[in-house]
């Protein structure tokens, strides 16, 4: 039953499927009262990505789309406050508005049930022709009903498909990007084809100095990043590995290992500088950029190793060459839309099972199989393959 949602967990199912029928006798008398609309191009338009920061890069490109169809439109865009200044970093939206939904904020409590409904509905004073939700969850797909607008587009896979005007499935064949640029493309008809050339993130000067500015201790020697958190324990690799990649790279191409990391990372970095040999040069900026003064320093390096994280997306954003290593989850949904970087994973029966949120018993508590069978020599190889083009 309710498998028209694409809910892994069972319980989670029936919640969200039993929600559902609640939601479509709450929204019936708007939807009976809906006006076909007058067929002009929207004037006010939201936009909702409230995700990490990986999920609102994804959608950049569908987000500029949105733009290049509505040039003369007001289009204000709604993330996490984590994501504020990448969002005017991405230059698509007139105005960025920050909402912190208690159930993707981790830093801080997320706003309250009650503060999230004023907030939403708040938006009604805009006048909305158009709002659209690019991630599929019955529970934004409460806030886009809470504001008011004329047409509210989204997908109904993950719930609250009664409170749209223009419900789509979300495809869980084709990559995030491909999923919004489809929805986009749903809300304003138009051509095919992106833009191109494709967005670049307009970062500050000042981004740019700060990168200058730790990159100089580098003393001009090749610079190989190095981010040693998962973001999650299911998506985490052994540190000790990454200490091994570190070595052996900064050994071979003399160079300076450049570790990332947010101030909830500092352990897992720690471990990994630790392990790292005394005659290679380590730069450790855990805890020390925000996003965009990290998108600088990624433009500079050489060569990212990640595993599935928002720094693999962002260095994807700014052309950087990156390893990406994957475990649970899908490449062909989360892999970084970039020419230069190769993602790096086993094949195993049960991977990718994509149960990042609500991992198996079996994969807690460790390293899972899907991760413990990509060896430290495998990573060092591909990336050679990116430092030496050649090989």
């Amino acid at each position: 039953m309710f498998d028209d949602l694409q809910i892994y967990d069972w319980r989670e199912r029936w919640a969200v499927g039993l929600a559902d029928a609640g939601l479509r006798v709450l929204a019936a008398p708007s939807r009976l009262a809906r006006s076909p609309g007058s067929g002009a191009p929207p004037r006010r338009v939201l936009a909702l990505r409230l995700e990490r920061i990986g999920d609102l890069l994804m959608t950049h490109e569908a987000l500029a789309l949105l733009r290049s169809r509505l040039p003369s439109a007001d289009i204000d865009l709604v993330v996490g406050s984590w994501n504020g200044p990448l969002a005017h970093a991405m230059a698509v939206a007139n105005r960025v508005d920050l909402l912190d939904a208690p159930w993707l904020a981790r830093e801080r409590p997320g706003a309250s049930w009650t503060r999230l409904r004023a907030h939403a509905r708040g938006w009604r004073g805009r006048g909305y022709d158009l709002a659209i939700n690019l991630e599929p969850d019955i529970r934004s797909n409460l806030l886009l009903w809470w504001s008011g607008a004329a047409r509210r587009v989204g997908y109904f896979t993950g719930g609250g498909g009664a409170l749209l005007t223009d419900a789509a499935a979300y495809d869980p064949a084709l990559h995030t990007h491909d999923n919004a640029m489809r929805l986009v493309g749903l809300a304003t008809p138009g051509p095919a084809t992106a833009p191109s050339p494709s967005p670049r993130l307009q970062l500050p000067e000042v981004a740019y100095e700060r990168a200058r500015e730790f990159l100089a201790l580098a003393g001009g020697s090749t610079c190989v990043g190095i981010h040693a958190s998962g973001g999650r324990p299911v998506k985490q690799w052994h540190a000790g590995r990454f200490t091994e990649v570190a070595a052996a790279l900064g050994r071979e191409y003399g160079a300076t290992i450049v570790l990332t990391g947010a101030p909830a990372d500092a352990a897992i970095v720690r471990e990994v500088e630790a392990g790292i040999p005394a005659g290679v040069r380590v730069l450790n900026l855990c805890g020390q950029v925000d996003v965009l003064d990290l998108a600088a320093v990624l433009e500079r390096l050489a060569v990212f190793v990640t595993g599935d994280t928002g720094p693999m997306h962002l260095a994807a954003a700014v052309g950087t060459p990156l390893v990406a290593l994957f475990g649970p989850s899908v490449p062909a949904r989360y892999a970084p839309r970039s020419a230069v970087s190769r993602v790096v994973r086993v094949d195993l029966p049960c991977s990718p099972c994509n149960r990042i949120r609500l991992p198996p018993d079996r994969c807690r508590g460790h390293v899972p199989d899907c991760l413990d069978g990509i060896s430290a020599g495998h990573v060092i190889e591909v990336t050679r393959g990116l430092l030496d083009p050649g090989r």
